[in-house]
């Protein structure tokens, strides 16, 4: 196991993107983009998105994407809300967008 300052930023790095994709988790409701995840990380967003990859398999933006279409699946099943409603309520723009996917 490697230690010193490499592995201290390693561990401080993968503190961050675990908040990060908490707040994921939280608010992907809400307009999020990598810049504002990136500066709520106080990292760059290049070094957020290769190490959200490389921690994750996918990237910060494919991570959100894929919260909100389990979100709106879910929603969808309830039969409550029409799909332009559950668009809406999971943070999309854009009901074409949101159809396509």
């Amino acid at each position: 196991m490697t230690t010193g300052p490499a592995a201290a930023q390693h561990l401080r790095d993968l503190a961050r993107l675990r908040r990060v994709r908490d707040r994921i988790d939280r608010e992907y409701a809400q307009p999020l983009d990598v810049e504002a995840l990136a500066r709520g990380a106080h990292m760059s967003a290049g070094h957020l998105s290769r190490e959200f990859r490389r921690a994750y398999g996918e990237s910060p933006y494919g991570y959100l994407m894929t919260r909100r279409i389990e979100r709106a699946m879910a929603l969808l099943r309830r039969g409550d809300l029409s799909v332009t409603e559950v668009c809406f309520a999971v943070g999309c723009s854009s009901l074409g967008t949101f159809s396509s996917r």
